[in-house]
């Protein structure tokens, strides 16, 4: 007889119930809901970011545990996200993604597997620059002309470090903050063009937050908020200029954290 989510998901529970006190089962576990099963791959609905993330930082192997006495080794995990819980008028938000984390090996997804599936870019212009999407980068702002002081010092210092090596030092994220005009367009765009410069394989991209939210619109309007999200979940390095307007639109922050977080989680860099 065929397996149902619920099914499985309830087997899945007996196995974590008896690893973790029953308080924190009561926390983590009893509000997941089982979505589908297809194949070997289980889908379960979980009610925010913070408790998706929460799942994957503290139970991820008692998970795998889980669903290897239940669908065998090649059993695989995904998350549905709630990101807005919608109303009368709209539906729930939700994204889907997978369990990221190294035991889940199986669901492990590199950046070539990205890269190898492209996804219309949101921007006017969207050609492809050889095998690579446009970045959007202006190339004269670099390291070698931008003029260091005593105001700016330890900011080209961080983003000189970021730059030399993407992913590796502790500027994660790095954020920039000052007053107009002090050069933070152009240092950010400088490590940009330096990690683009550096590294060829890398997708680096340079957005305002501006452009960012009204592609965001763009996307809701033609109900294509889930390739608008592919497309910035292929990038690399993400830089985004003027973060602090996006502080205006609740639903554009929440789309935001889900890419920032994805871009944290596999040690790239969001400017």
């Amino acid at each position: 007889m065929p397996k149902d989510c619920k099914t499985v998901w309830n087997n899945c529970l007996r196995v974590i119930q008896e690893h973790i006190p029953e308080q924190s089962f009561k926390t983590w576990f009893e509000p997941i809901v089982p979505v589908r099963l297809s194949t070997n791959v289980l889908t379960i609905q979980v009610p925010s970011q913070f408790f998706y993330e929460w799942l994957e930082e503290h139970y991820v192997h008692l998970l795998r545990k889980a669903i290897d006495a239940e669908l065998g080794s090649d059993g695989r995990l995904e998350y549905s996200i709630i990101v807005d819980k919608g109303n009368e008028k709209n539906k729930p938000y939700v994204i889907n993604i997978p369990t990221s984390k190294v035991a889940m090996p199986a669901m492990k997804e590199s950046r070539a597997d990205i890269h190898a599936e492209k996804y219309k870019s949101p921007f006017e212009l969207h050609e492809l620059q050889g095998n690579q999407y446009a970045s959007y980068l202006n190339t004269h702002y670099t390291f070698d002309n931008f003029i260091e002081g005593d105001c700016n010092r330890l900011a080209r210092s961080a983003g000189y470090a970021v730059a030399n090596k993407p992913g590796v030092t502790s500027f994660n994220p790095l954020m920039l903050y000052g007053g107009v005009g002090l050069g933070k367009t152009h240092l950010v765009q400088a490590i940009g063009n330096y990690i683009k410069d550096n590294n060829p394989g890398k997708f680096v991209l340079y957005v305002s937050c501006e452009k960012f939210t009204n592609q965001f619109i763009e996307a809701v309007r033609n109900n294509n908020m889930q390739g608008f999200t592919n497309f910035y979940l292929q990038v690399d390095v993400l830089v985004l200029d003027d973060v602090q307007f996006c502080q205006v639109r609740k639903k554009t922050q929440e789309s935001f954290f889900h890419i920032f977080n994805h871009l944290h989680q596999a040690a790239s860099r969001s400017l």
